[in-house]
């Protein structure tokens, strides 16, 4: 079916022409919905920048920014453009295996790895919390990076003294673990994230506390080393590395110290004392060791219980919640991906958006917007809001589908993302389509001014998953954000 069958009100100005992804095989519903399309009326640009002004400062004392597809949303922009109007920015989980790439006022980039995205506003203090691994060579390069650009970090980051050390050993049993999945690896960033945790798990790991008392460090250390060359032949260990390893970290410990805290008492006493706080997610839902595509997965939680438990935060003083959603899909690593893109259509989309991670530099696998997964995300999270980003990316196609539902080989409607990835591979994804738009929108700032197409699509968003869209971004600078 093309748009030209359908009797839409958005379809004429969307314009003909052969659409650069004809639809296939899988696009078995074609919906329209009789959606409204309002036209505000204009407004000037100092109504808008209060509007902007008023939507930020009406979130709660704590809030939080977290990942709903499978990462690389966009969630480090947001947060850095929140910021100063919050005391603390928090990360609460994950490791340097999240990447957020942000811009300061003067357009240059920086990638973030573990530090808080809030770091590039002066007045911000950012906490590295009990929930997150530490990988304190990183930290510091980071760090160094940070400070050679001219961003200030001492007395200005602090890190949970209950937080886990991630040691050169966890990266280097990542890898080992990946070569020996062969064919079925998870597709790790091989930071040493899964088996740092793994540790925890086990509970022989070394934590930043123990930074504090290097009489015993070398000796919990051994253990750590023992017991992956137990596991793995290609694990090279010896005395003579291990007692390395231990002077290295004797370095490390005094220049830590001044960043180490109890930041689950500074958290909650800076509730008490009405600080603000916002709480920056790693990874996303999707990749939730819980509620994600099990075992592709991250080895934390990126939902919204990895703040309680990666924070010391109780749940009742969580507030807003914001979700951040590409305004179409994409994953890394592997693992089930039902509206994924193949071929041509899959790199239009990769090279539009820039797809390649922050952190490896991989390519991304890009798709449609899954509303199925996107409400998932929105249920387990209680989202007050959402940031749709990238919107501009999806500038110039005739026509945009968005998979609204999955059957079942056998003709049955799924009512729920499921659990069991055998049923997830072989769902067949209901779509509609959606008109495009032509112009470029990289440059709007007002929601009335972007394409009647393009708020039709921002709205049957919203109408799907019960949620509304507060922001929207148009770019990659920190002004290409606009407020509705």
């Amino acid at each position: 079916m093309s748009l030209s069958t359908l009797s839409h009100p958005a379809a004429a100005a969307a314009g003909s022409g052969k659409s650069l992804f004809p639809a296939g095989p899988a696009a078995q519903s074609v919906h329209f919905p009789k959606a409204r399309l309002p036209v505000p009326a204009a407004v000037s640009a100092a109504t808008a920048a209060v509007h902007a002004e008023d939507r930020v400062s009406s979130l709660t004392q704590v809030s939080g920014v977290l990942g709903s597809q499978w990462g690389d949303e966009g969630k480090g922009k947001l947060v850095d453009v929140l910021a100063p109007r919050f005391d603390i920015v928090a990360r609460c989980q994950g490791g340097a295996n999240a990447g957020h790439t942000i811009y300061n006022s003067e357009g240059k980039k920086f990638a973030l790895h573990l530090v808080p995205s809030g770091i590039l506003h002066e007045g911000t203090l950012c906490v590295v919390g009990n929930g997150a691994v530490i990988h304190v060579p990183g930290f510091f390069g980071e760090i160094d990076g940070l400070e050679s650009n001219g961003v200030r970090c001492d007395g200005r980051i602090l890190v949970a003294d209950r937080a886990h050390l991630l040691f050169d050993l966890h990266q280097a049993v990542d890898g080992l673990r990946e070569a020996e999945l062969e064919n079925s690896f998870i597709g790790t960033t091989k930071r040493g994230i899964g088996p740092c945790y793994s540790s925890k798990v086990t509970r022989n790991g070394l934590r930043v506390c123990d930074l504090r008392h290097m009489d015993t460090f070398g000796d919990k250390l051994d253990i750590l080393f023992k017991d992956a060359a137990s596991r793995f032949q290609g694990f090279q260990y010896s005395k003579s590395l291990l007692k390395e390893e231990v002077e290295r970290y004797k370095k490390f410990a005094d220049r830590l110290e001044p960043f180490i805290a109890d930041t689950v008492h500074v958290l909650n006493e800076s509730i008490k004392q009405k600080k603000k706080i916002l709480v920056e997610g790693g990874q996303a839902t999707m990749l939730d060791i819980d509620f994600g595509t099990y075992p592709f997965v991250t080895s934390s939680s990126p939902s919204a219980g990895g703040i309680c438990t990666g924070l010391g935060i109780a749940p009742r003083a969580i507030g807003d919640l914001i979700g951040v959603v590409k305004a179409y899909t994409s994953r890394v690593g592997s693992g089930p991906f039902p509206t994924e893109l193949f071929g041509e259509e899959g790199d239009r989309l990769r090279k539009a958006g820039m797809e390649f991670g922050t952190t490896t530099g991989r390519p991304r696998r890009c798709g449609w917007l899954d509303i199925v997964a996107l409400k998932h995300s929105c249920q387990i999270n209680g989202f007050s809001s959402l940031n749709l980003t990238k919107l501009d990316v999806l500038s110039g196609l005739s026509e945009i589908k968005v998979g609204v539902s999955y059957t079942q080989t056998d003709g049955q409607k799924l009512q729920s993302f499921p659990g069991d990835l055998d049923t997830l591979e072989q769902v067949q994804v209901n779509y509609e389509v959606l008109p495009g738009w032509q112009s470029d929108i990289s440059s709007v700032r007002r929601y009335d001014e972007l394409p009647q197409a393009a708020r039709l699509y921002v709205e049957r968003i919203e109408e799907l998953v019960g949620v509304p869209v507060h922001y929207i971004g148009v770019g990659p600078g920190r002004d290409a954000l606009i407020y509705k």
